[in-house]
């Protein structure tokens, strides 16, 4: 068994204090992507240092300078390819000897595979599903999610100080409704499905979040996930009136709305949080 500690006696410390993260580095991968110039947004509104890391480094890089020049904060942009721990390796070395010793991590990035048509065009079904496409999927979303945890977190566990947070989604909770995507008239081998590969990823993040959460929780390391619902992204009037009557609130997210999860998950207000998975769904979960 692992040491027991005591709660500390130092006095109490205020909720605005708790959510402070100035001077923090926060390595966020996929960082160029929908939510992840939002988790640095949420970052960077607590006075923390924001790495918005992405294989695509001209989005990361917009995405930096937005945030810095609409907050007048420092963001930076990083170029990783988070399948390679090599290429994981040197970025973390830049930004650590350049920014200082990173003690968020923020597992942002996946592929997000779309909701094809299925047959042979788009064999998204499982009966035609390209392993391929399973390699590069799991590779993105679990591989790069672990080798992120092993190099970052490590270091965090050796400082005994670090906070990891790992993006799920309602798919890592429930199975996807595969009725939101039905086509009238259609026959069932060429119905258009959300992806196994989707739901695969999301579940695994959340293994790995509950395994490492005990792993390293005597190193001063927690780790938890956030389990956020559909965002608005230019959907479909017809998909969005069908999906919004699964929601108990009746309608999607706004890209802003998990800024809040995210700020407290990321913070001391949340020093006795880990191995735990928020939903975010707007209800969806619960019906």
């Amino acid at each position: 068994m692992g040491a027991r500690h005591v709660a500390s006696d130092k006095p109490y410390a205020s909720v605005k204090e708790r959510f402070d993260l100035t001077g923090r580095v926060a390595f966020i991968t996929g960082g160029g992507g929908l939510l992840g110039p939002m988790h640095a947004e949420a970052i960077a509104e607590l006075g923390g240092i924001p790495v918005l890391a992405d294989i695509d480094h001209d989005r990361a890089r917009a995405a930096a300078s937005r945030i810095s020049k609409s907050l007048g904060v420092r963001a930076v942009a990083e170029k990783v390819d988070i399948t390679d721990a090599a290429d994981i390796e040197k970025v973390v070395r830049r930004v650590e000897k350049e920014i200082g010793p990173i003690g968020i991590l923020i597992n942002n990035a996946a592929n997000d595979p779309k909701v094809g048509a299925g047959g042979i065009e788009n064999p998204t079904r499982v009966e035609k599903f390209p392993i391929a496409i399973w390699d590069a999927d799991l590779a993105v979303g679990l591989t790069g999610t672990f080798l992120c945890c092993q190099m970052i977190g490590s270091a965090m566990a050796k400082r005994r100080s670090g906070v990891i947070l790992n993006i799920s989604s309602d798919l890592g909770i429930v199975a996807p409704d595969q009725r939101l995507y039905e086509r009238p008239g259609t026959s069932r081998e060429m119905q258009p499905v959300k992806p196994i590969t989707y739901s695969v990823v999301k579940h695994g993040v959340i293994g790995i979040t509950k395994y490492l959460a005990t792993y390293w929780a005597t190193e001063g390391v927690r780790v938890n996930a956030l389990a956020p619902g559909g965002v608005l992204a230019g959907q479909s009037a017809e998909f969005l009136e069908n999906v919004s009557s699964r929601i108990p609130l009746g309608r999607l997210a706004s890209r802003d709305e998990y800024k809040g999860a995210v700020a407290f998950l990321c913070s001391d207000a949340s020093s006795y949080v880990t191995g735990a998975v928020l939903i975010a769904v707007g209800g969806r979960t619960v019906w």
